[in-house]
């Protein structure tokens, strides 16, 4: 039988389930740029295998496809193209995975802690029974993390961390960058294709002696049929054809696979965003306590005050405002 999930709320509304005298107090806070990081093997063994899919496609745009190439302009367009948004990417990735995504206080549920809340007449507080923590409004536990997370949308492997009211904004640049790099390698990998399909063709073509306008037997003597067919093939990649295919092929694939996971995971982050409505609380069909806002109001809330090219920016610290005592309180 399915238990409503208020019925876990109305356990912590009784005055005894604080229980603040079994919890220890919170440790000092670290210094000042303390990293987050979180240490768990499935996450970490993610986060290196989303950086190689990157350096992966990295090398194969670079050394197959663009620097083998004569036409300097193309090269150095793309290139300088699919660099920044590699770049860009990884950063979102870094600043998604190594920000702390709204931790609340590990064992904060303490006398001293509850009485400086100075609780009115009919005001309760949640408590965390797994981390000892008084949990403000929206906010849920997360077992890897083993921290309450505010405003938590999901646990994500991919970059080794909750995705939270203090890091959205870095895992949807991180979908987006990721997602705009492998429609770029497919466009590129499908030009590639045609252009070394046609320049091989026609170089064997040259090879026989034969041109568009002739059928005839190839015009090749007795000595040149001896000798191994050379086609160059530096045009498209300084690689043998079997490998260059390999290559390519393996890079369609890793795009195609990324370019869908990322672009339906950046649409559903930007629609939870605009709902205002974390991954969880629409799992768990919440039920809404908070202001309901306007979209442009939420997008503003998670990426910063005004708009600005550094929603686009992973460098960007978005404003978070200061901590209200009254998110503690329901």
């Amino acid at each position: 039988m399915l238990v409503p999930t208020h019925h876990f709320r109305d356990i912590e509304r009784e005055p005894e389930y604080l229980q603040p005298e079994q919890c220890i107090p919170p440790p000092d806070a670290g210094p000042v740029g303390t990293m987050w990081f979180i240490r768990d093997g499935c996450g970490i063994a993610c986060a290196i295998v989303t950086w190689f899919l990157v350096l992966y496609a990295e090398f194969v745009v670079l050394f197959v496809m663009l620097i083998p190439s004569r036409d300097y302009v193309y090269s150095v367009i793309n290139g300088i193209l699919f660099n920044l948004l590699a770049f860009l990417a990884l950063a979102s990735h870094c600043r998604a995975m190594l920000t702390d995504p709204g931790a609340v206080p590990k064992g904060n549920a303490t006398k001293e802690f509850i009485e400086s809340l100075q609780l009115k007449p009919g005001q309760v507080v949640y408590k965390c029974p797994k981390c000892c923590s008084i949990k403000p409004d929206r906010a849920h536990h997360c077992s890897v993390c083993k921290r309450c997370i505010r405003k938590m949308d999901h646990h994500c492997p991919w970059v080794n961390n909750c995705v939270g009211e203090n890091n959205q904004k870095y895992f949807v640049l991180f979908t987006m960058y990721i997602a705009l790099i492998s429609l770029h390698a497919l466009i590129m990998v499908g030009f590639h294709f045609l252009h070394c399909f046609e320049e091989d063709w026609t170089n064997r073509l040259r090879a026989f002696g034969v041109t568009k306008k002739e059928t005839a037997e190839p015009k090749v003597s007795h000595q040149e049929k001896k000798q191994p067919l050379k086609v160059s093939s530096t045009e498209c990649s300084s690689f043998s054809p079997p490998t260059t295919v390999i290559l390519l092929i393996l890079l369609c694939f890793e795009g195609l696979l990324f370019l869908i996971f990322t672009s339906v995971m950046f649409g559903t982050q930007v629609h939870s965003i605009c709902t205002d409505e974390t991954g969880i609380e629409q799992l768990k069909k919440e039920e809404r306590r908070w202001a309901k806002k306007t979209k442009w109001m939420n997008m503003k809330a998670v990426f910063g005050h005004p708009f600005s090219l550094g929603w686009a920016s992973p460098f960007a610290t978005p404003d978070q405002g200061k901590a209200d005592p009254s998110q503690y309180v329901v």
